[in-house]
C-alpha cells in the first residue's frame, strides 16, 4: 500500500471520474494503483488547453462549460494554477483567466509538480533518496528509470503541443505502439 497516490496513472475508462474518485476500475477501493492521473491534474491541463485555444480571458464557468467540468472544483483548481503562476486573473466585466506565458512554454510537468508534487515518490521519498540492500539493491535504479520515463513525456509535452495536435515525436511514437493502448489486468 502506498502512503499517497502518485499523480500519474492508469486510464480511467470512458468519461470523467468524479473529482473525489480514487480509481473506478479497481475492485478494491482501498488499493490505489501505482500510477494515477488525478481528476485535479486532468481538469487543470484541460482548462489550460481551453485558455490556450481561446487566446482571451475566460471565466471558470466558461472553461468548465467548454470542457464539461464541475465549476466549483475547477474554480479551486484555477486558484491553484494562479498561485503556481501558470495563469493570471483579472476582475471586472472583461475579467477571467488567461495563461501567464505562452502555451508553448508550459510543460505538463510544470502543471503537475506545483499541484500535486513530485512526478514519482516511493513511500514519500524521491527515488534517489531510497536505498535497498541485498537482493533488492538494484530496485532504486528501477524507480529512477520510472521517473525518467515519466519525465521523457511530461517535460517534453507542452500545452501548445496538445492544443495544436502536434505532439513531440517520441510521445507520438509511444502512443502509436498498439501495445500502449492495451490494458493489462491487475492481479489481486
Amino acid at each position: 500500500m502506498w502512503d499517497r497516490p502518485s499523480i500519474l496513472g492508469l486510464a480511467q475508462g470512458e468519461g470523467d471520474p468524479a473529482p473525489d474518485a480514487v480509481c473506478s476500475p479497481c475492485p478494491d477501493p482501498e488499493r490505489i494503483p501505482p500510477v494515477y492521473i488525478s481528476a485535479k491534474i486532468d481538469y487543470a491541463i484541460r482548462a489550460l488547453c481551453g485558455l490556450a485555444d481561446n487566446q482571451h480571458s475566460m471565466t471558470s464557468a466558461a472553461l468548465a462549460a467548454g470542457q464539461n467540468l464541475p465549476v466549483k472544483f475547477l474554480e479551486s483548481i484555477m486558484n491553484d494554477l494562479r498561485r503556481a503562476d501558470l495563469v493570471v486573473s483579472r476582475r471586472g466585466p472583461d475579467g477571467g483567466y488567461r495563461l501567464s506565458r505562452p502555451a508553448s512554454e508550459i510543460r505538463l510537468a510544470d502543471v503537475i509538480r506545483p499541484l500535486e508534487g513530485p512526478l514519482a515518490e516511493i513511500r514519500g521519498l524521491r527515488p534517489e533518496a531510497v536505498t535497498y540492500e541485498g537482493a533488492a539493491e538494484s530496485l532504486q535504479a528501477v524507480w529512477v528509470a520510472v521517473r525518467s520515463s515519466l519525465r521523457s513525456v511530461l517535460e517534453r509535452t507542452t500545452i501548445d503541443d496538445i492544443v495544436s495536435g502536434r505532439l513531440p515525436k517520441p510521445v507520438q511514437a509511444l502512443a502509436a505502439d498498439p501495445d500502449s493502448w492495451t490494458s493489462r489486468p491487475a492481479l489481486y
